[in-house]
Order: C-alpha cells, then structure tokens, then sequence
C-alpha cells in the first residue's frame, strides 16, 4: 500500500515512520523544504526515543520518503492523511484549522490533476467536530463523486512514548460512512488486528470528538489528584497513598493520579480549549472542563508561591538551580510547559536561575534566553541557595544526595513531581518540599472543622 503524510510535525513523523515499519510505502511532505532536507539526510527536528532509528532503517529499506511535492505525493496514494498544526486560535482559542483547510484545497487540486484512482483523505491533526464534513466540502467542489472517501483517524500518541503507543495502542479510532475507506483503513492497521487491537468504527463527528472528551478527561485527572493534593497537605494525609487507593478502582484507573505543577504540552491546554469553543457555539457549555483549565493555569502560580515559601518567603539575590524545564521527560516539547510560567514568576520575584534539562534546552533558550543554562544537573546546583525538581527525567531520580548537599549553599530542595522519599532526604540532611505528602510533622492550623472532629 502506499500513502501520502501531510506534514511532518511530530504527528506526521511518528505517524508516518511507524506506518512504514508495517511495511507501507510512505511519503511525508511538508511545505518546510529545511525541515525535508534535514530530514532526507537523516535529521530528527524532534526528540522521541526510537524515533530515529525507525526513520534511519525505512528510509534505508525505501518504505519512507520526505518531499516538498506534494501532487507527485499524493498521485497514486491509496491514502492521504492531513497531520498539520491545528494551533489554538487567538482571541478565543478555538483551534485554528487554516493549515487543514489549505492542505484539502492542496490534496483536491493534486488529485484533480492526476489519475482516477479512488483516493481515502484522512485528518489525523485533532480538529473541532464538523470539520472532516468541511474538509469533504471542499474535496467536492474539485473533484467528482466517487473520486474520495473521507475519514477521520484521531492519534492518541503521549510524547516521549509514541512509538510503543502507536505499535501497540489500547484502540484504533476510525471515523467514516465509507465502506471503502473502512476496507483501507483496516488493511493499513492489518498488523494491530493481529495483536487484537480493538478498532472502533464509529462516525466521522463521533470519531472527532472521541479524541477531544480523551484529552478533557486525562486533563480533568490531572487537576482532581492536584486539588487532593492541597487537601492531603492541609489535613496530614499523603497524596500518593490516596492516588493508589483510589487508582486499584477500575472504574478510576492508576494512569494520570500523580501531582505536580500543572498539565502542559501541545495537547492539553490546547485540546480543552477547543472543546469549551465548540460547546459554546453547540450551546451546551462544559463548566467542569472550563474549571479545569482555569485551576490549571492558577496552579502555576501558586507553585512559584511554594518555591519562594521554602526559600524563606524571599528569592530576591538567591540563584535557584532548577532540574527540567520541558513539560514532560522524554521530549524536548517545551508548549505549555509548566516552567513557562514557573521560572518566569521567580525570576520576577528576584531570583537568579541555574537551569538543566537533558533534551530541552535549545527550545528552552528560544523562550527564556535570560537563565543561566547549565551542562548538567550538578553544574546547576553549584553555588545555588535551593534545588527545584519541576520534570522528572530519569536523570533526576537518582541523584547523589551527599553530592546534592555539598554542592547546594543552603540544603533546600522543592520537588514538584514527588521524585523522592521524605525520610532519604532527611536523612540525607536535606530541607525537603514535596507536594501533598506529610513533612513529618503535625498539620499546623488545621480547619474549624477537622479541629471540631478532633
């Protein structure tokens, strides 16, 4: 089989360099002729583990191909997937699906142009629902009945693990009326029903707002077990206990019940911010899911709030040494990282910052040029009046804590993904700081009401 991959950002990539490992003959295209000449010669514009080996050994066996051109693209292509950006929109962050629009206008002209050959378009890019039916619009004002299927074929791929996502996922997601286009799509995902993946067949309007309630609910988690997590700190209780009992609830599930800084990423924010501008124009607003968000965005700051606590109320003249900066480990996607708002607040507040991150910080040094970048963990620490954990790359989970104190000026350590254990750092000799975990120590004031059950 052979398709055609619009774009080759970190969708399209994956997508496409995963889709040739099956066996499939694919053609990335991307209107960025420096992102395909990097690419052509072996070139990775992002960092996912495994990801370059998987483009280095198809490319090498001829199933994977990167082009500027894409009529010779798409011409001949059983399918042709759109896997463009589809950035929140400013002024109401709605998604922006102009790159989707002009990629259709784009496919339907190529075709028009070409053979006759039934063609399946396919958007991968997370879109609003309503807008494969748009995309189908525009394919018919070009081309004649029969000459296209329409499909909609959300990715549910988490940075830093998108090939093992994409290999082996929890289910395909295949939106369409088309008997065709089902017959395509279910002989490209051949290798997945061999491992009993379930496929689910469903509408092109239900296929599309599958992906956008998946990525509210993961976010809707997140911020639940951050909420518990100031409730555990203000009654004595330890969040992670709390996640692990609730998470053995099969009706919960373990996955997204860790506490931390915030959500971040290209999705999250981004997705829920669709969602509420599609219900709103539907008339059915998502109050929970507008929740969520604001109590994400207000989380930010009120972690700066806790670093500058556990510096003594103060980081005016201290230099901080900060440990991750992309939103998550394995990535190098600093979009909506919770360090964005983090380091920026304590920077304003006085401090100076040291910073360290494995795979981040040529992204990072586009959007704060002002830090002090560091060569590794330990350079950063050097000098610093406190260590801040805000990622938890595998680098940082076995720090040597002797080294840590020696290094530190003041024996002061926030950590904002729960890395370590309160009693190694004490006895380490290290002023601890986690989230939602006892300090050892009796909750001091506690509420009227806990005082009265007392």
């Amino acid at each position: 089989m052979r398709i055609a991959m619009i774009g080759t950002g970190y969708v399209g990539l994956v997508s496409g360099a995963c889709f040739s490992e099956f066996g499939v003959s694919v053609t990335c295209v991307d209107k960025d002729a420096g992102k395909i000449a990097r690419l052509q010669q072996g070139e990775i514009p992002i960092y996912e583990p495994r990801l370059d080996q998987l483009v280095s050994s198809n490319a090498a066996a001829g199933r994977l191909s990167f082009t500027t051109d894409l009529k010779t693209a798409v011409r001949g292509a059983d399918a042709v997937f759109i896997a463009v950006g589809t950035p929140s929109r400013r002024g109401d962050g709605h998604a922006d699906l102009s790159y989707v629009f002009a990629a259709a206008r784009e496919i339907a002209e190529a075709l028009a142009q070409g053979g006759g050959e039934r063609t399946v378009i396919v958007t991968k890019s997370t879109v609003p629902v309503g807008t494969g039916r748009q995309v189908e619009r525009i394919l018919q004002g070009v081309l004649p009945p029969g000459r296209f299927d329409i499909a909609s074929n959300p990715e549910f791929l988490r940075e830093g693990s998108a090939i093992e996502d994409f290999m082996r996922p929890d289910r395909v997601v295949i939106g369409t009326d088309s008997e065709h286009a089902k017959g395509v799509l279910r002989a490209l995902y051949r290798p997945l029903f061999l491992l009993e993946t379930p496929i689910v067949f469903t509408s092109l309007e239900t296929a599309e707002l599958i992906k956008y309630a998946a990525n509210a609910f993961l976010a809707t988690k997140i911020t639940f077990i951050n909420e518990m997590a100031d409730l555990c700190e203000a009654v004595g209780a330890d969040v992670q206990d709390v996640a692990h009992g609730i998470g053995l609830d099969g009706r919960i599930g373990r996955k997204f019940l860790h506490a931390g800084p915030g959500f971040g990423g290209s999705c999250f924010p981004k997705d829920c911010q669709a969602l509420i501008r599609s219900a709103a124009l539907a008339e059915t607003p998502l109050s929970i899911i507008e929740t969520v968000l604001r109590a994400n965005d207000e989380r930010k700051g009120r972690m700066a709030q806790r670093i500058i606590a556990a510096c003594g109320g103060s980081v005016a003249g201290q230099t901080l040494a900060v440990l991750g900066l992309t939103f998550k480990p394995n990535t190098d996607d600093m979009r909506d990282s919770p360090s964005l708002a983090i380091v920026p607040m304590l920077q304003e507040a006085g401090a100076r910052i040291r910073a360290f991150d494995p795979e981040g910080i040529a992204e990072a040094k586009k959007l704060m040029p002002a830090l002090d970048y560091c060569g590794d963990a330990y350079e950063a620490m050097d000098g610093a009046d406190a260590l801040v954990l805000i990622t938890e790359w595998n680098a940082f989970r076995a720090l040597d804590l002797a080294r840590v104190k020696s290094l530190l000026r003041r024996p002061v350590v926030i950590d904002l993904r729960n890395i370590y254990k309160p009693d190694e750092m004490a006895a380490a000799g290290l002023t601890y700081v986690s989230i939602g975990r006892p300090t050892g120590e009796p909750p001091a004031d506690k509420p009227a009401g806990l005082r009265a059950i007392a």
